[in-house]
């Protein structure tokens, strides 16, 4: 897609959004798979559905309400995704990651990103909440691919430290507080929307993956670009293929989702609240 396209709708997406609320908001947060119920949480919340939104997707996907939630949440400003579009439901990277682009331009420097994962780990059973330390992102097609937008960050953007330390830091120290148990690890992005294969899960966990999904990756790696600070947090709903004793299903990742809400829900407004 050409570079002044993707501009135009940036700037479409980004000025509606303006218009539709009365702040500017500090911190963007992405909710996953079965994660919705922090939406709920919002205080004097303003709710956009996605498909109002220029440019946005509608998504398709059970578990994803497809609404973006402005409110403030631990005594912070907040623009909530109440879920997210993926590549595997059709969308070009440059759509999946657009609502990034647009938090940036809306001058939002920080991101929580979440999503539901099947844990590699053997720490990590359903239920579990994982800290993302880092990715392993070589099969997610590059979101940063084509022309580069300069405005937002250089050509060639470094991946050390995706998932900001500091964020890190106080994410596990809200944990402790607490007494919430927060393991930390990588998460290995796969395209799907099919689970992957016991063979691909062997195979990632030789090179050091903890957990695998479907999504996060795109996001985190274009607001790495973007210049953001980014916490990411995995909800383990499953162990990974050939790790577990039945079939993979989306339905018991919502089911394990539901069981687990109450410790994630607290966990992120604390952080919220404690954010510096």
């Amino acid at each position: 897609m050409p570079e002044k396209n993707i501009m135009t709708m940036i700037d479409e997406a980004a000025g509606f959004i303006r218009n539709r609320i009365d702040f500017t908001p500090e911190i963007a947060v992405i909710l996953g798979s079965g994660l919705g119920p922090l939406s709920k949480e919002i205080e004097s919340p303003t709710v956009i559905p996605y498909g109002e939104i220029p440019h946005f997707r509608v998504s398709t996907v059970a578990g994803h309400a497809g609404e973006l939630i402005a409110g403030t949440a631990g005594g912070r400003r907040v623009l909530v995704m109440n879920g997210r579009f993926h590549f595997y439901e059709g969308y070009p990277m440059e759509i999946v990651t657009l609502p990034i682009r647009v938090f940036a331009r809306l001058g939002i420097k920080d991101l929580i990103v979440t999503n539901a994962a099947g844990g590699i780990k053997d720490s990590l059973k359903p239920g579990s909440l994982m800290l993302i330390s880092d990715h392993l992102s070589f099969m997610c097609p590059s979101p940063l691919a084509g022309p580069n937008l300069d405005e937002f960050g250089p050509r060639f953007k470094d991946m050390t430290d995706v998932y900001t330390p500091e964020l890190r830091e106080l994410a596990q120290k809200t944990a402790d507080r607490l007494d919430i148990c927060l393991d930390d690890g990588v998460y290995c992005y796969f395209r799907g929307p099919q689970y992957e294969t016991p063979a691909e899960i062997r195979a990632v966990k030789l090179l050091g993956a903890d957990a695998a999904g479907m999504s996060t990756v795109p996001e985190a790696i274009t607001a790495r670009h973007c210049g953001m600070r980014i916490l990411g947090i995995s909800l383990i709903t499953n162990k990974a293929a050939g790790l577990g004793g039945s079939q993979l299903s989306h339905e018991e990742v919502g089911e394990i989702a539901r069981q687990s809400e109450q410790n994630f829900v607290r966990l992120v407004k604390n952080i919220i609240n404690d954010w510096n």
